[in-house]
């Protein structure tokens, strides 16, 4: 009784090297994915961009004021923020 027959492993080895070769095939002749973004979508991401432009103006207006000593917080605003916070 051979304990190390050669023909046995030959033969699973063909078996694993057949489907390398078919999974290497299969990846050459798959697509590439692809994006579609819709008009709708595209509006919103322009409508964003001009409105990030207002709020960058907002943003500088606001690091004037607080560099210069003139913003005023109004804490009874704030504190109807913040309520809804602490009553969970």
């Amino acid at each position: 009784m051979k304990i190390n027959d050669i023909n046995r492993v030959n033969g699973i080895n063909k078996g694993y090297q057949q489907q390398v070769d078919f999974r290497k095939e299969n990846k050459l002749a798959s697509k590439k994915d692809e994006v579609q973004i819709s008009s709708e979508a595209q509006e919103m991401l322009e409508s964003s961009r001009a409105e990030s432009s207002e709020r960058a103006e907002r943003v500088k207006e606001l690091k004037h004021a607080v560099q210069t000593g003139t913003y005023h917080v109004e804490a009874g605003k704030l504190a109807e923020k913040l309520l809804p916070f602490f009553k969970k």
